[in-house]
């Protein structure tokens, strides 16, 4: 038995801008991870300070870390989304 794919693919107008926005999400997080590297590395005595709930610098910016990154899939998302629905069914430029 043969089955053919679930959804009818077309050509991805909006996929240059998602790639470009990605790369931008992608530069953000990597600028504000490889500050927290760069404390872990050139100032542990900062990193190992308590700064809220008794939990030290290294704890608070890890979990920070983690949401920023679930939030910045959230955005991804959201704007992709936008983006496909304006070109790809609108058939227009953004």
């Amino acid at each position: 038995m043969l089955h053919g794919p679930s959804a009818e693919l077309k050509e991805d107008k909006a996929a240059d801008r998602k790639a470009k926005l990605g790369l931008k999400f992608f530069f953000v997080y990597l600028f504000i991870y490889a500050f927290f590297v760069f404390l872990c590395v050139y100032k542990p005595e900062l990193i190992g300070e308590r700064v809220f709930l008794g939990l030290n610098l290294a704890v608070v910016y890890g979990f920070f870390l983690i949401i920023l990154a679930i939030i910045m899939g959230f955005f991804y998302n959201l704007f992709c989304t936008r983006l496909e629905n304006k070109l790809n069914e609108g058939g227009g430029e953004v």
